[in-house]
């Protein structure tokens, strides 16, 4: 399979600047690429001729422009510009993730690249994030844009459960459903999860996690979820499976949450709090579990290095797929649950490769399937946006700039001994 899709089609009209301005845009972006260090690329343009740029001691990956208004796009836009441009099909490439890792691993040198005119977008960005804050209200519109896109189109490319996160593999036969599966038996054995016991899990996706341990478990499972199309399945797969008295499905804000509850679950849900509203995610956390309770959260983090600069930067994922998204890093949950509630961190695993795979088979589900995604109605861009989101999102797990863990917390009465928390491959 290559990297990218093949979608022919020519790129969309875009607003012509001069040409002498393009090319002044061009010259500058060249100047800036040619200083990379662990790689190179070959840059062909709509006339036919090519610049070779980077180290030429490290593997070449080719881009090609379709229409020099990508330069302005890159000059304006920086990063996040870059990604619009592949979008309105600017340029392609048949090596994305490749092309995507380049400029991960170079970010510090391409920096030029988001301090320079794209600096200029910085106070429109600082007000799209304060419009997207994740207010009770801000959430549910966040969750909406991306989570309600429907049903029918998740179907395409998740496995069979709907699970929509990392998926643990045990070993390198392992399909993507059985990593699924095994992630969800590796949370419940983390969390010594009985028959009997009442859990509570902020972030229901399609009700993939409640359904595998109520069955194999045999707890009470609480889930709640603010996404209507999410909340809508969700129901009618835990009545399909004949769990209707061990699961309830809430359609509720994780902060209007009441009761005490043995155990916590939040997957990949942490993602969709948002910087300034931490401390009131882990103290709602803290207020739900009993004195002896125990929490796991599976999150998505960033290097602790690149936190703050993520912060006060707009990048392609939360302007174009999740708005008011926002990534932890591991420093950053550690100093929130220190500080607002009782809760230690008992175990950390984190196992950033396993995105990565899960990624790279999500997005080659995708390629399979484009036929049945234009059919549904999304459009030709929208089927570019989401090939590189899934592309520069599996580069950014090859690259380790992204990761994500198993955060385990305990509270303060909770006496679980230290044991073997592998993940069972």
């Amino acid at each position: 399979m290559s990297n990218s899709i093949s979608l022919a089609a020519e790129p969309h009209a875009t607003p012509r600047l001069p040409l002498p301005l393009l090319r002044a845009l061009r010259a500058s972006l060249f100047k800036t690429i040619d200083h990379l260090q662990t790689g190179q690329l070959l840059v062909r343009d709509p006339d036919g001729s090519s610049t070779r740029l980077g180290n030429p001691e490290h593997p070449c990956r080719e881009v090609l422009v379709r229409d020099l208004s990508f330069y302005a796009y890159a000059a304006f836009g920086g990063s996040t510009g870059i990604g619009q441009a592949w979008i309105l099909g600017l340029w392609d490439s048949h090596e994305l993730v490749d092309v995507a890792r380049l400029f991960l691993r170079e970010r510090d040198t391409l920096g030029a690249m988001d301090s320079g005119l794209a600096a200029l977008r910085k106070p429109v960005y600082r007000a799209m994030e304060w419009q997207r804050r994740n207010t009770l209200e801000g959430s549910r519109k966040n969750i909406a844009a991306h989570y309600d896109l429907g049903n029918a189109f998740f179907k395409l490319f998740l496995d069979d459960s709907m699970t929509y996160s990392a998926g643990v593999f045990a070993s390198d036969a392992s399909s993507l459903a059985q990593a699924q599966q095994n992630k969800y038996a590796t949370i419940c054995r983390k969390l010594n999860l009985q028959p009997g016991q009442n859990v509570i899990e902020i972030g229901s996706g399609w009700g993939g996690f409640a359904i595998h341990a109520a069955r194999h478990f045999g707890v009470n499972v609480t889930t709640t979820t603010i996404s209507a199309e999410q909340h809508k399945l969700a129901c009618q797969r835990v009545c399909e499976a004949g769990l209707d008295d061990q699961v309830t499905v809430l359609e509720s804000d994780y902060r209007t949450l009441r009761g005490q509850y043995d155990k916590l679950v939040s997957i990949e849900m942490i993602e969709a709090v948002g910087h300034a509203f931490l401390p009131v995610y882990f103290r709602k956390v803290d207020e739900l579990l009993k004195p002896d309770g125990e929490a796991l959260i599976q999150a998505i983090t960033i290097q602790d290095q690149y936190y703050e600069q993520m912060r006060n930067r707009s990048d392609f994922i939360r302007e174009f797929v999740f708005p008011g998204g926002h990534l932890v890093c591991v420093r950053e949950l550690l100093r929130v649950t220190a500080e607002h509630t009782s809760l230690r961190l008992f175990h950390l695993d984190d196992f950033g490769q396993d995105y990565a795979r899960t990624l790279r088979l999500w997005r080659e589900a995708f390629h399979q399937r484009l036929p049945q995604v234009a059919a549904l109605g999304y459009s030709w861009e929208f089927r570019r946006l989401w090939d590189f989101y899934l592309a520069s999102c599996e580069a950014g797990f090859l690259e380790t700039t992204t990761s994500v863990v198993h955060a385990h917390f305990t509270k303060p009465r909770c006496l679980r001994e230290h044991q073997d928390f592998g993940r069972h491959r």
